[in-house]
């Protein structure tokens, strides 16, 4: 009996040992060091595109290709939540040595990334300034969090310069940058700067503290030792939103047309404590190629005679191309008078903005830069500059430009007068100091827009599209509504603002644009078979503004949970459900009745209606918003998409009936 007991338990153990095994490579601590890359370093890494082994380092791009990504992966995943919606982060420590040298120093620059991502092959990633991570839309679908080294400056993403480090997270404008250096030991706030692109290896700490919500990023050139103030420091719960539970680590980079090596040469990282170090005494150091010279003293001075004579041509030519061209801007052609007679001069926008300063800069849209000008009689106005590559073109753009000018509405933007400067026009608008919507409603403003407001911005800017569809002698589709495009005046009204992808139409015609434009997520579903824009595509937009406003968050959401990614679908879903109130902004649910904000919510779905043929016009819209509780037209009953539809088993009971709603 005794041996049959001893037995059990020996099997007993054997099976827990068993099960344990089975559940240890889950919970395996991730820790490497690579002091040089060799044949057998890639057993535990991947290496995708055109990265690849080069002597004892990973080159990351290949100077044969255009266009160029290259990303290096550990194989082994690293846990980084416990489940999937935990707000709860894991904590890491990581030591690399990188170096980026370009064949051209002064052509443009790319860097490198070090990437958290749950994707080796993030969808839709570009070459170029995007690290081969990133793709051109707002937001990137996979989460994704980057810490940049970058060594290109673009003006179109906010970069300070063309030497900095930035924390990324799902979008390729940075949450915060800081020019590359570090701080010195004897005095922490002397920064000494750290040049990324000359090819000298440089040495970078990241520490992940997930307890705090905090990345720190330390750097300095290799073979130093690592200083003790952090040169950037960033903490935000907002971080817990762009980790998955368990994510490959690694880098990444990539290039366009310029050659730049952009090459890893150790790592090391562990999650359960201080990375390993690195030794730096070994590793190889690239520089610039320089070609020596043994010239005679006889060749020496005959190029310094001819580079003399070279020179003396050169400004002789450039003094009379200047006087050409200045000529040619300075003439005032026929067409530009007939189409427009209020022409400000270069020399005036020049002066009121500082010389286009980027202390005067407003924002930078696909369409131009923005700059905020002070003109002479002390008027603040802003001033949009738009580059084109023809004079044929630039005519034409002039010509649909000067018709929009000639609108005339209190919710519209107004446009008061225009300057060109060879084939770059710049457009002077009415300066609205409170910016735009979008900012009063999103990313912790520091004044929340209460419902009141909001309600008569909507009201606003319904006026004001009503105006464009309706009111004038030919219909303006303005193509590109959203909330970022709704600017707000010092008396806090709506007016819609940028018209750099409007189309003008007489009544009746039918539009025969083939090319889709405007802005993801705002965009009505049937442009996605029939490129040309109508009334019903800028309703759609309207309505897309009308929940944004309503519910305080944006049409995508990547980092939300799946049912609430897309907000027009969510929000259907809870008007299927009968749970409309729950949608609402909670930050303003104490400002409105509940009947209110449902009617609103459900002028704003009717808009969204996906037959362009049942959503309302914006004669509709403007009575249901401009009137007082007074009862609206019958909106079309079907708001939900065919799946939707479908899956609900179709409406039910008062689902119905049209959509009765009172504001």
């Amino acid at each position: 009996m005794n041996t049959l007991s001893s037995n059990s338990i020996q099997m007993f153990r054997l099976l827990l040992l068993l099960l344990l095994l089975t559940l240890l490579p889950s919970s395996f601590a991730l820790d490497f060091l690579f002091n040089s890359f060799n044949a057998t370093a890639d057993l535990n890494l991947n290496l995708t595109d055109d990265a690849r082994l080069e002597s004892s380092t990973i080159r990351l791009t290949n100077d044969s290709n255009q266009f160029s990504i290259g990303r290096v992966f550990h194989q082994s995943r690293i846990p980084m939540k416990p489940t999937s919606n935990s707000t709860t982060i894991s904590s890491f420590s990581t030591s690399f040595v990188f170096s980026i040298l370009p064949e051209i120093s002064s052509s443009p620059g790319f860097g490198l990334a070090f990437v958290l991502s749950n994707s080796t092959s993030p969808p839709g990633a570009l070459s170029g300034q995007y690290f081969g991570l990133f793709s051109n839309a707002t937001v990137t679908v996979a989460p994704l969090l980057v810490v940049e080294f970058d060594t290109g400056r673009n003006p179109e993403f906010n970069d300070p310069d063309d030497n900095h480090i930035g924390i990324d997270l799902n979008n390729i404008e940075s949450e915060v940058t800081v020019s590359a250096g570090y701080y010195n030991s004897t005095n922490s706030s002397d920064l000494i700067p750290v040049d990324m692109r000359n090819g000298q290896n440089i040495h970078a700490w990241i520490e992940f503290d997930g307890s705090n919500f905090e990345i720190n990023v330390t750097i300095a050139p290799a073979g130093m030792a690592r200083p003790s103030r952090p040169l950037l420091t960033y903490r935000d719960p907002i971080i817990a939103n762009y980790v998955s539970a368990d994510m490959f680590v690694g880098f990444s980079a990539s290039k366009t047309t310029w050659i730049e090596a952009q090459r890893l040469l150790a790592w090391s990282l562990s999650d359960t404590g201080l990375a390993r170090e690195i030794n730096t005494t070994n590793l190889p150091v690239f520089e610039l190629q320089s070609a020596s010279s043994s010239l005679s003293a006889g060749a020496i001075a005959g190029i310094t005679i001819a580079s003399v004579v070279f020179i003396v041509c050169l400004s002789g030519f450039y003094w009379f191309w200047r006087k050409t061209k200045k000529e040619e801007e300075d003439e005032i052609e026929d067409w530009e008078l007939e189409y427009w007679p209020h022409r400000y001069s270069y020399e005036e926008l020049s002066e009121a903005t500082n010389g286009f300063s980027k202390d005067e800069l407003l924002g930078t849209g696909g369409f131009g830069k923005v700059y905020k000008a002070t003109l002479r009689n002390n008027t603040v106005v802003a001033v949009k500059c738009v580059s084109h590559d023809s004079k044929q073109g630039l005519r034409e753009f002039m010509a649909e430009i000067s018709s929009m000018g000639r609108l005339q509405h209190k919710n519209l933007v107004q446009m008061r007068g225009w300057c060109r400067k060879g084939n770059e026009l710049m457009l002077v608008y009415d300066y609205m100091p409170n910016g735009s919507l979008n900012r009063w409603i999103f990313d912790k403003p520091k004044t929340l827009l209460g419902w009141g407001d909001r309600r008569k911005i909507l009201a606003d800017v319904a006026e004001g599209l009503n105006y464009l569809h309706h009111g004038w002698d030919q219909v303006v589709i303005h193509r590109d509504i959203k909330s970022s495009n709704i600017l707000l005046g010092s008396d806090m009204r709506g007016r819609l603002g940028d018209f750099g992808l409007a189309k003008l139409y007489t009544q009746g015609e039918v539009p025969n644009t083939t090319r889709v434009v405007g802005t993801l997520g705002y965009l009505a579903p049937e442009l996605a078979m029939v490129a040309a824009p109508t009334e019903a595509s800028d309703v759609y937009s309207f309505g897309v503004v009308v929940l944004e406003v309503a519910c305080g968050r944006r049409p995508i959401e990547s980092w939300a949970e799946e049912e609430k990614a897309l907000l027009i679908d969510w929000v259907r879903g809870k008007y299927v459900e009968g749970r409309l109130w729950e949608v609402a902004d909670e930050r303003i649910k104490g400002e409105c009745e509940v009947e209110e904000m449902e009617a609103v919510l459900k002028l704003g779905l009717a808009c969204c209606h996906p037959d362009p043929l049942h959503r309302p016009t914006m004669k509709e819209v403007v009575t249901i918003l401009v009137g007082e509780k007074a009862a609206a037209p019958s909106l079309p009953p079907s708001v939900m998409s065919s799946e939707l539809r479908s899956a609900s088993g179709g409406y039910g009971g008062d689902d119905d009936e049209a959509l009765q709603v009172q504001v």
